[in-house]
């Protein structure tokens, strides 16, 4: 019953963003960082069981945000984030791979947006370093990495032909834990 609280509020406030400003054709991007991945193998880890219900949920979150298109990096945490949604939406995934180059990875995600015509909602799923570089690269406000323990956070921007765009940040899935925000470190690299 919660998961369908936060699903229903997740797309009524996408779909209110969108009424808001259907005259002006804007673009949504959502952004989310993987769900939870499991340690091994370092190099590309898996989603853990907890990671592939918490994707599982970011599809129902956003089965009725019309989304057009889904960016996500090499890593098969991101694209197994991506994939029930994309699966159920029948989109391709666009890959952006990283590099050690994290500024040129947020241009190429800049730009994978910017492509895709006016109107179109878009999904990012990204890292605890990529996804504040990316909020700040589209307009939006500067925060800091996500936490190691942060997963549940769901960001939307409601781009505007004629202004900053509007930001708002909310939660799908399991709840992190009650610190997970308080963290002392953020991973470095994705």
């Amino acid at each position: 019953m919660h998961l369908v609280k936060k699903t229903r509020s997740i797309s009524l406030l996408l779909l209110f963003a969108l009424a808001a400003t259907a005259g002006a054709q804007p673009s949504a991007v959502i952004l989310v960082r993987h769900a939870e991945k499991a340690t091994t193998p370092a190099n590309d880890p898996p989603l853990t069981p907890a990671g592939a219900q918490r994707a599982a949920d970011l599809a129902a979150a956003l089965s009725d945000a019309h989304v057009s298109a889904i960016i996500t990096t090499q890593f098969e945490r991101t694209k197994a984030t991506a994939r029930p949604l994309a699966d159920a939406a029948k989109i391709t995934p666009i890959i952006v791979s990283t590099s050690s180059d994290a500024a040129a990875h947020v241009n190429a995600v800049v730009a994978a947006v910017a492509s895709r015509p006016a109107g179109s909602i878009v999904l990012v799923v990204g890292h605890s370093n990529t996804i504040p570089e990316i909020i700040a690269a589209l307009g939006g406000p500067k925060m800091p990495d996500l936490c190691d323990a942060q997963y549940g956070s769901l960001f939307v921007l409601q781009l505007r032909s004629n202004g900053p765009p509007s930001f708002v940040r909310g939660k799908y899935g399991a709840a992190d834990p009650s610190d997970a925000d308080a963290c002392t470190r953020t991973m470095k690299t994705p």
